[in-house]
C-alpha cells in the first residue's frame, strides 16, 4: 500500500468532524506557507467574494471559504467551537446530518452576505470573507432548537442550558464589536438562520438532509433502521427503546453524563445511518 493510500485509509476511519477539522488546519497551513514563504496569495482563490460576478467566476469559493483561515486565533477559536459542538451534534443528531448542516449553513451565510452587500456595498471595506464561523453557528443553532434544555458544563464550572450557551456564543462572536470584520459577522446571521430553520423542521419530524419532506415518526425522530429482515420485531423494539432512553438522558442531563457504553451504543447507531 502506497503512502497516499495509507493516508486515505486512515482518513476514512475518522469521522466527518475530525476530517473537517483536519481540512481547516491543512488549508490554514497552506495559506500561510504560500504567503510567507513563497509570497503567493492563496487566500484570494479560497475566500468568498462579496461581488456577485466575482463570486460566479470563483463559484468554488462558496465551499472553500468555510474551511479557510488566515489568523491562528481565528482558527483556534473556531476549531474549539467546532470540536465541542460538533461532537455533541454527531452524538445526538448523527454524523450525516452534521455534514449537511455545516455545509448548508456555510453556503447560507455566504449567500446572505452577498445579498446584503448588494445594498450596502459602499459601506463594506472587506471584499471577501473566509472562516468557518457561519457554518459552526449553524451547527450550534440547529442543536439549540432541537435540544434547547440540554445541560452543558462550561470549563467544568458553569452549568447552563444549551440554548443559553448558543445565545452567549452568538452574542460574543457576532453582536459585540460588530464594527470589526462586519461582513464576516453578517454572514453569521445567514448561517444561524439556516441552523434554526433546520433544527425547527427536524424537531417537527421533517429532515431536510434527506432532501425529502416526508414526516418522521413523532415518537422518536431518530429511528433505528434494520436492514436485515431476519431480526425479530422484539429485538428491533428493544434496541429502539435503548436509543430512546439514551436520547432522553441526553435531554435531561447532557451528553457528557452518558456512560462509556452508552456513548458507544450511540456511536454505533450513528454509523449505521
Amino acid at each position: 500500500m502506497s503512502f497516499s493510500q495509507s493516508i486515505n485509509t486512515e482518513l476514512r476511519k475518522q469521522g466527518k468532524l475530525t476530517l473537517f477539522i483536519i481540512i481547516n488546519i491543512f488549508l490554514f497551513l497552506m495559506i500561510n506557507i504560500s504567503d510567507h514563504i513563497f509570497s503567493f496569495d492563496l487566500i484570494q482563490y479560497l475566500a468568498f467574494p462579496l461581488d456577485f460576478f466575482s463570486a460566479m467566476a470563483k463559484f468554488w469559493t462558496v465551499f472553500t471559504y468555510m474551511f479557510s483561515h488566515q489568523d491562528v486565533g481565528h482558527l483556534f477559536y473556531n476549531m474549539l467551537l467546532l470540536y465541542f459542538n460538533g461532537r455533541l451534534f454527531c452524538g445526538i443528531l448523527l454524523e450525516k446530518r452534521f455534514t449537511f448542516v455545516y455545509l448548508l449553513s456555510g453556503i447560507s451565510g455566504a449567500l446572505f452576505l452577498m445579498i446584503f452587500s448588494f445594498f450596502l456595498n459602499k459601506n463594506l471595506e472587506i471584499t471577501a470573507i473566509s472562516g468557518a464561523s457561519a457554518a459552526i453557528l449553524g451547527v450550534i443553532s440547529a442543536l439549540a432548537i432541537y435540544t434547547p434544555n440540554m445541560p452543558i458544563s462550561l470549563f467544568g464550572v458553569f452549568e447552563m442550558k444549551y440554548k443559553y450557551f448558543a445565545i452567549l456564543v452568538f452574542v460574543l462572536f457576532t453582536v459585540i464589536d460588530f464594527s470589526i470584520n462586519t461582513p464576516g459577522k453578517i454572514s453569521h446571521f445567514g448561517g444561524a438562520f439556516f441552523g434554526l430553520f433546520y433544527g425547527y423542521m427536524l424537531k417537527n419530524g421533517r429532515d431536510l438532509s434527506l432532501m425529502s419532506f416526508y414526516k418522521l415518526n413523532k415518537k422518536s425522530k431518530l429511528k433505528v433502521v434494520h436492514h436485515s429482515k431476519n431480526k425479530s420485531e422484539a429485538n428491533s423494539e428493544s434496541q429502539q427503546k435503548i436509543i430512546d432512553s439514551i436520547l432522553d438522558k441526553i435531554s435531561k442531563t447532557g451528553y457528557e453524563n452518558l456512560s462509556k457504553s452508552e456513548k458507544e451504543i450511540l456511536f454505533k447507531f450513528s454509523n449505521k445511518k
